[in-house]
């Protein structure tokens, strides 16, 4: 079986990029010709991680450190510098069958384990990535270039889910169900899908991992992860330090590679029983069609294109301060970014200006820059991205208020922008623009604004600010929108359900709910053997 056209975009964690913009290395294991030899201060860096055992190149099959069985290789770069970070095997099809089937013999056994046992090594998987938080976050920065203070933060957010699931390991819970017949006892089991498949996403290298990954283990099932090849290093040192918790050999395997060959293995094997992917709206489509052929539960969490409503009566200094918060964490390039600022006509250009104000104090940096909260874009490719989205606003009408070019410190670094006067048919309305750019359009009513909110086939994340208790209330049931926030920027949390409507995906992740995407439901009906 093969996936025909999601090969080249297919299952690198993209979000919105095109395939003709996905750089051919990361399908191939092609060498870039614009990487750069490592500096002295990164060697420091990289020297410190590989001591401490997380800088890791080979990928993870049945509790074995593997070379690509061919012995090729890809780059890693650092986004920020154009410096290779590290070289990593680049696996295909055959290092993921063998995967497939370690994970397929762990599952027999992990699967038996006792719940308390299992939220054991969650809960000291937990504790490991909290005491190495300070390295990990050097991996994400080294990797995915945002500031080092984000990234830590990543790091306790993506360990809060193991930690989460840790507990909730010991609450999988069936039922008894009162029989129609005297004679008879009817109950329902809930017991772990199988292996899972597991791909994630560069933008939160680590977080997309724990939070798939570990309510997937408390259930009792096993993994194959397939990191984007652009942030590989840090699936790898997480899935370290799983085996350091004593989370047992084959029940997490990491592959890396060939994007296409890795996909089709996993597509194609019975032995896969759940596929769970977070990235572009494209891709999961693909998903779901590859996924038919051997009928695969599904979980997707796939593009967005948030509202971020604010009204007249909305507190300026908390939709500032919100807006903020929504829009540009990492850049721009996470899933809930605030795609779009409806701004009520009676506040637009008060709001416009303090906006821009705050924007404007954002300092722009290289990762360990010492107050940088600002990095760079992923890649050339979302650079472009971005440069075609504000041309196509511009050239329609809308007015560049702040920012709107390259930065001065070059590579995929992009200045923090405000877009004012933009309509809802420009590109960057339509579309995810996964920078960091903010596009304000204006609305007069209530009702008009819900309209523009829902006037998309996405359905991710909103974000309401007002002071008014009662349109919170219909508003919120409005909005067409798996996540709702009101008068908070910030609502991703793994105590809540994480998921989207419409084209924004499948399922939940987080919170209680998560679990049952890892879980079959089992009915028994026990009769009176005794009867005559």
């Amino acid at each position: 079986m093969t996936l025909g056209g999601v090969s080249r975009l297919a299952l690198v964690g993209y979000r919105s990029f095109s395939a003709s913009q996905v750089p051919r290395m990361h399908s191939y294991c092609f060498t870039p010709s614009t990487s750069r030899q490592m500096s002295t201060d990164m060697k420091s860096i990289t020297t410190k991680l590989r001591s401490s055992g997380l800088l890791r190149s080979q990928g993870l099959i049945g509790g074995k450190w593997t070379d690509a069985y061919d012995g090729k290789t890809l780059e890693v770069l650092n986004p920020a510098t154009g410096e290779v970070v590290a070289d990593v095997s680049c696996m295909g099809r055959k290092e993921t069958n063998d995967a497939i089937s370690s994970a397929t013999d762990a599952f027999s056994s992990w699967s038996k384990v006792t719940a308390a046992e299992r939220s054991k090594c969650l809960r000291k998987w937990y504790d490991l990535l909290i005491a190495h938080k300070e390295e990990l976050g050097q991996l994400i920065t080294l990797e995915q270039g945002k500031p080092l203070k984000e990234a830590i933060g990543e790091v306790s957010y993506g360990a809060s889910f193991i930690e989460f699931f840790a507990e909730e390991a010991k609450r999988v819970y069936g039922d008894i169900i009162p029989a129609t017949l005297s004679d008879r006892r009817l109950f329902v089991l809930r017991q772990p899908v199988g292996v899972v498949g597991a791909i994630t996403p560069w933008n939160f290298p680590l977080a997309m991992i724990t939070r798939k990954v570990g309510p997937a283990l408390a259930c009792g099932c096993t993994v194959v992860i397939k990191p984007s090849e652009f942030t590989p290093l840090t699936a790898l040192a997480a899935a370290e330090l799983s085996l350091r918790a004593g989370i047992p050999p084959g029940a997490v395997n990491v592959v890396m590679g060939n994007a296409p060959d890795i996909g089709d293995a996993l597509l194609a094997s019975p032995q896969v029983r759940k596929i769970t992917f977070t990235g572009s709206t494209a891709v999961g489509k693909k998903l779901m069609a590859g996924a038919a052929a051997t009928v695969k539960k599904v979980s997707l969490e796939l593009g967005g294109n948030a509202p971020c409503i604010v009204f007249n009566d909305a507190d300026l200094d908390v939709a500032v301060k919100g807006a903020l918060a929504a829009k540009f964490r990492n850049s721009g390039q996470t899933c809930v970014c605030a795609n779009r600022i409806l701004v009520q006509e009676g506040i637009y250009e008060k709001f416009a200006n303090a906006f821009s104000k705050a924007v404007q104090d954002l300092k722009v940096g290289e990762g360990f820059t010492e107050g940088a909260v600002q990095g760079p874009l992923i890649n050339q490719a979302a650079l472009e991205k971005v440069e075609r989205f504000v041309q196509d606003a511009v050239s329609k009408g809308a007015k560049v208020l702040l920012g709107g070019r390259r930065h001065s410190l070059g590579m995929t670094f992009y200045e923090p922008t405000v877009i004012g006067d933009v309509k809802n048919d420009m590109l960057i309305s339509r579309e995810e623009v996964f920078g960091p750019v903010a596009p304000l359009l204006r609305f007069k009513t209530e009702e008009e604004a819900i309209h523009m909110a829902n006037d998309t086939s996405a359905g991710l994340a909103a974000y309401i600010f007002t002071t008014n208790v009662q349109r919170t209330w219909r508003v919120s049931e409005a909005l067409e929108y798996g996540l709702v926030g009101v008068n908070e920027g910030l609502i991703s949390t793994e105590v809540a359900p994480f998921g989207g409507v419409k084209q924004s995906g499948l399922g939940r992740e987080g919170s209680k709910y998560g679990m049952d995407e890892y879980l079959e439901m089992k009915y028994v009906c026990l009769g009176d053997m005794n009867r005559n």
